[in-house]
């Protein structure tokens, strides 16, 4: 990620739209900003997943993910299986470990990709 030049701002989360994304199970409930041009664009989400959710894919793409609330279970393709509490992170940079993430009690969280 190279974050080029762009305007000081602060962001207003609960004004933000809020998204629906279903997964293979649960619903994900993104809320979603952009900074800065093409093609080094930073997306920035605060993203709730409901109890019982888990994503409907592996996904390739970096983050950095910050859990503010909830518990969320990362599962590597090598099977490993990582575990977020509140104030935890994970970072894991483009195409490095695909990723999928489930919750049972639902989670709360910070990204940044």
């Amino acid at each position: 990620m190279k974050m080029e030049a762009f305007a000081f701002g602060t962001t207003h989360w609960d004004e933000v739209e809020r998204t629906a994304h279903a997964g293979e199970t649960g619903i994900a409930y993104w809320r979603t900003q952009y900074f800065g041009d093409a093609p080094n664009q930073i997306r920035v989400r605060i993203v709730e997943y409901t109890p019982g959710y888990r994503a409907d894919h592996w996904c390739h793409k970096g983050h950095i993910l910050f859990c503010l609330e909830g518990k969320l279970e990362t599962l590597l393709e090598d099977g490993r299986t990582f575990v977020l509490k509140p104030g935890m992170s994970y970072q894991v940079g483009d195409n490095a470990e695909q990723h999928q993430s489930t919750t049972a009690t639902g989670a709360k969280l910070f990204i940044v990709d």
